[in-house]
This record gives C-alpha cells, sequence and structure tokens, in this order.
C-alpha cells in the first residue's frame, strides 16, 4: 500500500426512508389543472365521456397522494442510499465503463424515446442509419460479415450462435449427427448453458499449467460429432491463448463452427479481429465494452456477428440499404426468426454507436492500450499486499484487461473470506468487486477490472482499501466478517428473501402476505 495514498472518510446516507405507498396524505397534489374553459367543454363534453363505460374504473387507484417536493425529496433519499455503482467500480469480468451524459440526453430526445417499433419504415430513417452504420463499425472491428442486435446481452447473443449453429446443421442435413459443443473450464457459463438450453451435449476442457486447454485435450475433444467451439480469449484470469488459430484449424477440419466470445475485448479491441483468426461468429457487449450503461436485467445488448455463409441464418429483421433508403428485411426464409421483440434495445445501440464514434479508430487501440497498462499496473502494486496471490504465479506474462487474484492465504489465516472483505471495503465507498464465475477454480477469488476510465489515484485508492481491510482481516476478523458498518444497509437475513409467502414484487402483494403480521 502506497503511503501517499490517503483514505477519504466515508459514511453513506441513511434516511430509514418508507417505500412511496406508506407517504401518501389525502388531498395533497403534485400539480393541479384548471378546469376546462366553457368553449373546450362544450366542444369536447366530459373527460369521463372519452372514455368507454367498460374502461372506467370502479374505484380511485390505490395511488399515494404527494406533493412535488415530497416526491423529489424521496428519490433523492432513495438515490443517497444507493449502494452500487457510485463509488470506484472495478466490478471484474464485466467491464464497467462511465455511462457519457451525452449518451442518455441522446437516448432521451423524443425521437427515440417516443419512437413506436411498428411505425413505417420510412418514418425510421435516423435510427434505422444508426443500427445499420454500426452494424458496419463491428464489421471493421471483428471483420464478420453481418451483425444483429435482437439479443439482450451476452447470454443471448451466445444462444443465439447457439440457434444459429443449429439451423446450419439442420441446413447440411447433420442436426441429429453433430451434437456436441466444446467449451472450457474458464470460458464464460453463457457458453456452456447456452448450448445445453440449445439441446447440445457440452464438453468442457480442463485448464493445464499454461493457464488454458492443452490443443491435445482439444484433438480429444473433437470429433464427427463435434457442432461448435464457444470459447472465450483472453479468459477472465487474463490469459490469452496463442494457439487459438490451431484450435479453429482442428475445430474446423472436424466439420464444426468456432464462437468467440468477446466479453474481453476491452483489451484487445484494434489489436485482433476474430474473422481474421478464423472464427465463424463472435459478439460483443455494448453494455460494457462500447461505453452504454449495464443494469440487472435491464439495458444490455449481445452485438452477433457472423460470417456470409452463417448470416442467411440471422434473426429477422435485419436492416439493408438500397442507395435511397434504410429498410427492414424479412425476407430471410432461412432465418432463425427472433430471439427477442422487433430490432432489440435500441437505444443501446444509440449510445454505443456515439461512444464508439466519439472515441473513432485511435481512441479504441488507445483504450486498449490504457486497459492493457492499467490491469498490469493494478497486478504490480495488489502483489505487494500481504496475502494476495494470481492465477497460476509461474506463468510470467502481462495479464490482458483483468487478472484473477486470490485471498486464499488471507482465509486461511484469518476466517475472513474474499466475500467479507468486499462487504467491508463498501464501507470505504468502494463498490463491490466480482470474485468468479462458479466453479471457483481459484481460492477466495476476486477479479478487478480497470478498464481504461479510471485514473491512476482511483487506482490506487481502491488498492489503498484493499490493503487497509485485509490489515483489518489479521487485525480484528470480526469487524470485517460483520461488514457494512458505514452503509445505508447493513447485513440481512437472506432467508426470507427465499420465502415466496414473504417476499413481494408489488404493494398489493405485500399488504396481501404481511395482513397478519
Amino acid at each position: 500500500m502506497k503511503a501517499e495514498t490517503g483514505l477519504r472518510k466515508y459514511h453513506a446516507a441513511v434516511w430509514d426512508e418508507p417505500v412511496v405507498m406508506e407517504m401518501g396524505r389525502p388531498g395533497r397534489r403534485g400539480v393541479t389543472f384548471p378546469a376546462a374553459e366553457d368553449a373546450v367543454a362544450q366542444a369536447v363534453g366530459a373527460a369521463s365521456d372519452l372514455l368507454p363505460a367498460a374502461m372506467r374504473r370502479q374505484t380511485r387507484p390505490a395511488l399515494p397522494e404527494m406533493s412535488e417536493p415530497d416526491v423529489l425529496r424521496h428519490y433523492l433519499h432513495l438515490s443517497q442510499q444507493t449502494l452500487g455503482m457510485m463509488g470506484i467500480n472495478l466490478f471484474g469480468t464485466c467491464t464497467m465503463k462511465y455511462n457519457p451524459r451525452l449518451g442518455e440526453a441522446l437516448a432521451a430526445r423524443p425521437e427515440i424515446a417516443e419512437m413506436h417499433p411498428l411505425q413505417d419504415e420510412e418514418t425510421l430513417q435516423g435510427i434505422l442509419k444508426i443500427v445499420y452504420d454500426f452494424d458496419l463499425m463491428l464489421r471493421e472491428l471483428s471483420g464478420m460479415d453481418r451483425f444483429v442486435f435482437q439479443a439482450a446481452g451476452g447470454a443471448d447473443a451466445a444462444y443465439t450462435h447457439a440457434c444459429v449453429t443449429r439451423a446450419w446443421l439442420a441446413a447440411r442435413g447433420e442436426i441429429g449427427k453433430r451434437d456436441e459443443i466444446i467449451t472450457s473450464l474458464q470460458a464464460h457459463p453463457c457458453n456452456p448453458a447456452t448450448a445445453a438450453t440449445a439441446g447440445f451435449k457440452v464438453i468442457t476442457l480442463p485448464l493445464e499449467e499454461n493457464g488454458y486447454p492443452s490443443l491435445d485435450a482439444l484433438k480429444a475433444a473433437v470429433s464427427d460429432r463435434t457442432a461448435a467451439l464457444m470459447i472465450n480469449n483472453p479468459d477472465d484470469m487474463g490469459i490469452y491463448n496463442p494457439d487459438i488459430k490451431e484450435w479453429i484449424r482442428v475445430v474446423h477440419e472436424a466439420g464444426g463452427l468456432c464462437f468467440y466470445d468477446h466479453a474481453n475485448f476491452n483489451g484487445v479491441m484494434s489489436r485482433l479481429r476474430a474473422r481474421e483468426l478464423g472464427f465463424d461468429a463472435c459478439m460483443f457487449m455494448l453494455h460494457k465494452t462500447f461505453g452504454a450503461p449495464k443494469g440487472g436485467g435491464g439495458p444490455a445488448v449481445g452485438a452477433y456477428g457472423c460470417s456470409e455463409e452463417l448470416a442467411p441464418y440471422l434473426p429477422q429483421p435485419l436492416v439493408s440499404f438500397d442507395g435511397g433508403l434504410y429498410r427492414l428485411d424479412h425476407a430471410g426464409e432461412r432465418s432463425i426468426g427472433k430471439v427477442r421483440e422487433f430490432l432489440g434495445n435500441l437505444p443501446v445501440v444509440l449510445k454505443a454507436y456515439a461512444w464508439t464514434r466519439s472515441l473513432g479508430a485511435e481512441g479504441l487501440r488507445e483504450a486498449a492500450d490504457l486497459s492493457v497498462l492499467a490491469n498490469n499496473y493494478m497486478e504490480h502494486e495488489l502483489l505487494k499486499l500481504r496475502g494476495v496471490s494470481r492465477s497460476h504465479p509461474h506463468i510470467d506474462l502481462w495479464r490482458m484487461e483483468m487478472t484473477r487474484f486470490s485471498l486464499g492465504q488471507v482465509f486461511e489465516e484469518t476466517g475472513v473470506s474474499a466475500m467479507d472483505i468486499q462487504n467491508r471495503m463498501v464501507d470505504y465507498g468502494i463498490d463491490a468487486f466480482w470474485l468468479s464465475h462458479e466453479p471457483w477454480i481459484v481460492p477466495q477469488p476476486f477479479t478487478p477490472e480497470a478498464g481504461e476510465m479510471w485514473s491512476k489515484e482511483d487506482l490506487d485508492n481502491w488498492i489503498a482499501v484493499l490493503g487497509t481491510v485485509i490489515e483489518e482481516a489479521y487485525a480484528d476478523p470480526d469487524l470485517v466478517r460483520t461488514a457494512p458498518h458505514n452503509q445505508a444497509v447493513h447485513q440481512i437475513k437472506a432467508a426470507p428473501l427465499e420465502d415466496p409467502a414473504r417476499w413481494a414484487m408489488t404493494w398489493r402483494a405485500y399488504l396481501r402476505k404481511n395482513s397478519d403480521r
């Protein structure tokens, strides 16, 4: 820990805020509207007459009656009590970036916010041009021949590939024969999960001494039953497989397809192109790598791109350009259909398009360089902390994009887990780090990802907080185990969250389930 990095005093706001349904008082209003002028009333009639009788409410809606200041203050308090994504966030494996306010402002414009997907395509020329042009940008970055933006995230994009693979096999008369998809233990879980969901059997290759499965292991796994290889490279340990071209050759010779999970594209963007490596398809995370917001179950787009051979199987509609108008092409007879409604989450595509245009080719290359530099700077400093090690410590190579570290020694010597340390770090204004995908192959893991946007001061502060919490674990383990202490919410009992008799998603359900308590 660097002596010049001082820790800031931090305590989250604690308002003990009720839910909004408990705050109303009869008669309060945020906005009042004057009665209609006589001439308007005579011309239009009573407002109630404009609704068919069957659609009129019989009782008032159960909504809180509140003034505008009450509402504003309530949601301000809630925002101040938000636990996540508010401090220094090196979440890891998910490339958490600053989301430019300009992108939010553009997406809020009426041309986007008030757009309806069933409008005539001649009235959608602006957004269709953005979709078409962004497709061209991603083709340039990947070497692929066509992209589609329907998929609602990375797992959806991986599932899209599994479905495209199935359609491709059916067209070749091999759907019953090729039923295996190969991946690795360190691939993102969406690859084996979506392959299994699409009806394939999954072969998972174990990692070996060099940090990735051996070529011999791959050769032993491929056969005339191989449908596809689904893999990410580099993986979440930051290790790049230098034999990837040979892997692709082996799979292709066996008759299978190769899919590149580009969730970790941030450190290699503009440095390699998936198609030039030999991949048949790839996906990008627009809500991660390309500067658009990521929300739990909310805004997300997995951009799926493929070769010309696979393009006929893409979800429809695709955006085409005839030199005059941008059009929605629904004519693909071999298309797998839709993986999501309409064109997907177009506001996210708009934000990613704006982010990419603002950086340009040189900016993307610089962002990749900064990501690798920041990651290796963090690694150099983190390995100075007591009890911190990294995966495959014998591999003395630069790690790309992120590194998987271990707090296994700290846990063995203090009984304080990585999750305990994660909880204590939020007491210093640091957002909780990501640990690892299951299964844990590194004991007590944590996987920070600096990316290109965090300053050296932010990285130093993050490292200093971790070092402080580790020392606390040795000096006072219970302090760390019982954290957080400075947050709006302390440790909660998880059991009620898993009890359907107690949790409620609506106010009406809450009243029903808690009426006897």
